[in-house]
């Protein structure tokens, strides 16, 4: 059952909203247009605003159905746990999409909306404030990112979640990482 609730995770994550907004709009392929990447922030950028926000709020959304639906399935903490970073490899390395997708920013944001609300709502809100101010999509997830660990720390949160709060950034880094330095080739 684990196993199951843990592919399950990675499958949902997998589903490239992206890719499919983009086709539904007639628009090409949006792994050859803007950064290649099938993401929220490229959605945005190449699908326009509208698009993109509702992508960044799908993509979000998988990431809290696969720990809800873990929940509801009477999973440990554990399997839980797992299946949110099953939901975030799913949506950067998707297999619908030949293993080329996004970063896993809103997925990651879904899964901790879930797992650690109130850390998750104050860095948030700071994040919103950082992003009104600069317009800067990096450092408004570096603030958040940073700031949910603390804020967790702070808050008493279970050494485990605690430990979460700093992996899955670090997933999310890893991916932008390896996708953006120099001499990585981008997605076909």
């Amino acid at each position: 059952m684990s196993g199951l609730i843990i592919l399950a995770g990675y499958l949902l994550g997998a589903v490239p909203t992206a890719y499919i907004a983009g086709r539904i709009q007639g628009v090409k392929d949006i792994r050859h247009a803007g950064d290649g990447n099938v993401g929220a922030q490229n959605a945005f950028r190449q699908l326009g605003p509208a698009t993109g926000l509702a992508v960044g709020l799908l993509d979000a959304l998988k990431g809290a159905l696969v720990i809800l639906g873990a929940m509801a399935a009477g999973a440990s903490q554990v399997v839980i746990l797992l299946a949110g970073v099953a939901a975030v490899a799913g949506h950067n390395w998707p297999v619908f999409l030949h293993f080329k997708g996004g970063r896993g920013m809103s997925v990651t944001m879904g899964t901790f909306s879930v797992l650690i609300t109130l850390p998750f709502f104050i860095a948030g809100v700071i994040a919103v404030a950082v992003l009104l101010k600069t317009r800067s999509v990096i450092k408004t997830s570096a603030v958040l990112f940073i700031s949910v660990p603390l804020l967790c720390w702070w808050s008493g949160v279970p050494p485990l979640l605690l430990a979460y709060s700093i992996l899955l950034p670090c997933l999310v880094g890893f991916t932008h990482f390896t996708r953006t330095r120099p001499g990585v080739a981008r997605p076909a």
